[in-house]
């Protein structure tokens, strides 16, 4: 007779945020069992992999997913759809749809095969678009790139799934821009940048960027899970968050940089891109210096977390205690 346990199933897994998601796991003794299916590596983990309890799968979710998990309690069991094309820019329009469109639904059909009953999908803030205002989870959805709308799709999927079995539950994040140890993402760019006196502000850095820190989202996960809604749909940004000009200057605080901070016109910044992608591309190489970089770096992105806010959930990690914890953790980023 097979032993049932709880299991969870991590698509994408082997990502920056599955990566993360997964040691937490492991490390609170969530599960029972853990598999990670990817389209690539799993890094960091050989002891829990040789021991048994975290199994690797290559696995490509644009295609029909074929995994035996008889062992999987189904209501103890969770599915985590965190696989996704998201680089932006970086791939082109169609490329979003032909990963996260198919995934969902590729997912959606082995939770249906195995019959377990949890799904956490992770989304993003670009389904909310471009917007002066402050967002919620309340406000409309005016996605405008290849990676927000397939997102917002994405979202709509899952939900059907969702409704078709009364006994289903889905938890669906919306991350703001996540940083953290060992990620090269914005703010680590920004922090190389601060550190060699090349950052520049755009707009003087009057707007507010919606940020979250890795290990912050990780636990809202854990804390959502914990609930018994049958369906929660959240943001996640820490809170309060900062100006841009205040995180720069937090950073330089914190990290006791010193060389000067250029404030540069978001249009201005713009044309120079346009002509340094140019010259690069003459000379055969990539640069980070790309025009959408830099408009949707001089773009606001004022993200709430209500639902998290009105459920009392701690946020741990200010922009300063996270850079404090990320220091302490991963001191090498910094050298």
């Amino acid at each position: 007779m097979i032993r049932l346990v709880s299991t969870a199933i991590i698509f994408g897994g082997s990502g920056y945020i599955g990566s993360n998601l997964l040691r937490t796991l492991i490390e609170t003794s969530k599960f029972d069992k853990y598999y990670v299916c990817d389209i690539n590596p799993l890094i960091g983990f050989d002891g829990s992999i040789s021991n048994g309890l975290v199994e690797y799968i290559k696995l490509d979710v644009r295609k029909p997913i074929e995994l035996g998990i008889q062992e999987a309690s189904l209501k103890d069991s969770w599915i985590f759809n965190l696989a996704a094309v998201h680089r932006e820019p970086g791939h082109d329009f169609y490329e979003y749809f032909d990963t996260n469109v198919p995934g969902a639904e590729n997912i959606n059909e082995f939770a249906r095969k195995t019959g377990i009953t949890n799904l956490f999908f992770t989304s993003s803030i670009a389904p909310y678009g471009r917007s002066l205002e402050q967002r919620t989870e309340e406000s409309p959805l005016y996605p405008e790139t290849g990676y927000g709308i397939s997102k917002a799709l994405a979202e709509k999927i899952h939900e059907k799934w969702m409704l078709e079995d009364s006994d289903r539950r889905l938890i669906l994040v919306r991350p703001s821009v996540i940083f953290g140890p060992k990620d090269p993402g914005n703010v680590y760019r920004m922090i190389k940048a601060l550190k060699k006196g090349t950052f520049i502000l755009p707009n003087g850095g009057n707007i507010v960027k919606a940020y979250g820190y890795v290990y912050g989202l990780v636990d809202s996960i854990l804390f959502t899970m914990s609930k018994k809604d049958k369906y929660i749909l959240y943001n996640y940004a820490e809170n309060p968050l900062l100006e841009l000009k205040d995180m720069v200057g937090e950073a330089k605080k914190s990290l006791g940089y010193s060389k000067p901070t250029l404030k540069i016109s978001t249009r201005v910044l713009a044309v120079i891109a346009f002509f340094v992608q140019i010259v690069f591309k003459l000379i055969g190489k990539k640069s980070d210096i790309h025009p959408v970089r830099v408009r949707k770096a001089g773009f606001p992105t004022n993200i709430k977390p209500k639902y998290l806010i009105e459920q009392g959930f701690e946020f741990k990690y200010s922009f300063d205690n996270a850079l404090t914890h990320w220091k302490s953790v991963a001191p090498e980023d910094f050298e």
